[in-house]
């Protein structure tokens, strides 16, 4: 499936990470957009012009674009996030027969916080409550974020813990102590805030923080971008960022 020349698809071209992509496309040789579609548009009539499609547009839409991937043979990038845990099901399906990176977060910088907040975590030890905030603007979708869901994924792996049984949205109530295990989530929404994660780690005495704040949708655009390089000489698999920088 190697090409020299990544033909783009840009999927949810009319959305501010569609509309990044095409921007942070237009300056690198190694990428032509040959195509940029959005809700209404059909997938049918352009994907065949393209080998790799770089998509950030809405988990509902997953479905009918991994069929249409599958049967013509092109990459997939996913940037959508919210998907549901048969979307995910599908997605990996999908991956025994091409190539495709998904990944909750296209920074570089998140990915590395990713990786520190795992490694942290293994190094403080349970002694230390883990809590994750994010924040987003107004008009965000999904809560938590998929960054921040995967960041306490990541917790819960080095824990020992699971994901589902351990994470804790957000308190109200009297509630009672807090439990060893748990993993706080919080989301917060307001003004246009690109997308800020902070991962708290909080022991008697000390407290520890990692923090990754966005003030550009370029970051996550440009990182996309990079996973839809490094995709074109691999077999079919299902990547994250994670191995696009080498951080495993």
């Amino acid at each position: 499936m190697s090409d020299s020349h990544i033909n783009l698809l840009v999927t949810g071209a009319l959305g501010r990470m569609g509309k990044a992509v095409i921007d942070c496309s237009a300056n690198d040789d190694a990428i032509k957009i040959v195509h940029q579609i959005d809700v209404g548009d059909s997938l049918l009539a352009v994907l065949p012009d393209c080998n790799t499609v770089i998509d950030f547009s809405f988990h509902a839409f997953t479905a009918e674009l991994l069929r249409a991937c599958v049967d013509l043979e092109k990459r997939i990038v996913i940037g959508t996030t919210g998907h549901s845990d048969d979307e995910v099901k599908l997605i990996e399906e999908a991956s025994k027969m091409i190539p495709i990176v998904f990944a909750p977060n296209y920074s570089v910088g998140v990915n590395l916080l990713f990786w520190m907040s795992g490694k942290a975590s293994e190094i403080l030890g349970e002694n230390f409550d883990i809590e994750v905030m994010e924040m987003h603007h107004r008009l965000k979708k999904d809560a938590p974020s998929g960054t921040a869901k995967r960041l306490a994924e990541i917790l819960a792996e080095s824990r020992g813990l699971i994901y589902n049984e351990h994470a804790q949205h957000g308190r109200d109530g009297i509630i009672g102590e807090r439990p060893k295990n748990e993993i706080g989530v919080h989301a917060l929404r307001g003004g246009d805030v690109v997308g800020d994660h902070t991962v708290t780690y909080a022991a008697v005495g000390e407290r520890v923080e990692l923090s990754h704040k966005a003030s550009s949708r370029d970051t996550f655009a440009n990182g996309a971008i990079r996973a839809s390089k490094w995709l074109q000489d691999k077999p079919a698999g299902l990547y994250d960022m994670q191995d696009v920088l080498e951080l495993k």
